[in-house]
């Protein structure tokens, strides 16, 4: 589903001859001009609730992903600095610069009419503090709470020290918020599906690569093959060197630095249970 706007994301590939359209498709394939632009932006941007921790090679890869999503390169291209700008974007001469200025300004802008203004402007209340901007963490909210105890009973043996800290309230908000550097990637809690990433929904317990349907990487088949099983030292070990821990892997994320961190997003997940 990456690239293809799966649950209101934006959609990413696609959209070719749609510009004309009266619901034209403008994705990065279709309609921006220049690989420059994407390269900045998921640098500078990404990932969600966690911008700017991405490498510069991360950021290669997830362009280069996003080229072959949209046909524009071969599975064995390879971006770097060097084949940058041999890629050229199907829409580079779609754009004209604006010149509004010099052709249109002078025909309806005037002096603006200004009177009667307040001496003194306060700002009285920001778009977060009244809930116009969106968290995204409502279900999770509520499956932590019910499902905790199922959980406990489902872990190996070998985690109850986790299973324990999983039952304080104060750790396992902590995790959500660190769990916001997953979640553009995985989806937890009630109705929960794969992404980008497959749903981690009763993960403590689970054979490693097991999600029906979902296309794992061959480090993964072979973990599921082989009939291993995420515990709470698996999963850590994971999250701390992702690519170290099971090396193919097509995650970009580089991992978690603090061990702190990584106590805290173990009790969160480890708070949800199987949907």
């Amino acid at each position: 589903d990456f690239a293809e706007g799966s649950g209101n994301w934006p959609v990413l590939a696609g959209g070719f001859g749609t510009l004309a359209d009266e619901d034209p498709v403008k994705t990065i394939g279709s309609y921006w001009p220049y690989l420059s632009t994407s390269w900045d932006y998921i640098n500078r941007s990404m990932p969600f609730g966690n911008a700017g921790t991405l490498s510069a090679d991360d950021t290669y890869a997830i362009v280069a992903y996003i080229l072959y999503s949209n046909d524009l390169v071969d599975d064995d291209f390879v971006l770097s600095d060097e084949s940058f700008f041999d890629v050229e974007m199907p829409n580079v001469d779609g754009f004209v610069v604006d010149d509004r200025a010099e052709t249109e300004y002078s025909i309806w802008r005037t002096e603006p009419c200004m009177s009667d203004c307040k001496d003194n402007v306060e700002i009285t209340m920001h778009a977060s503090v009244v809930d116009v901007t969106p968290e995204e963490e409502g279900a999770e909210e509520e499956a932590a709470t019910d499902e905790a105890a199922v959980e406990t009973e489902a872990a190996p043996a070998g985690d109850a020290e986790v299973v324990e800290a999983a039952a304080d309230p104060a750790l396992i908000d902590a995790g959500k918020g660190v769990f916001r550097q997953c979640q553009s990637c995985h989806e937890v809690g009630e109705g929960a599906s794969d992404r980008t990433g497959p749903q981690l929904n009763g993960l403590i317990g689970r054979t490693i690569g097991s999600i029906d349907g979902f296309r794992y990487s061959n480090t993964f088949k072979d973990a599921a093959e082989a009939g291993d099983v995420w515990t709470t030292e698996a999963l850590g070990a994971f999250l701390t060197d992702p690519r170290g821990t099971m090396s193919g892997t097509k995650m970009a994320y580089r991992g978690l630095s603090d061990p702190a961190d990584i106590e805290a997003v173990l009790a969160y997940i480890n708070s949800i249970g199987a949907e």
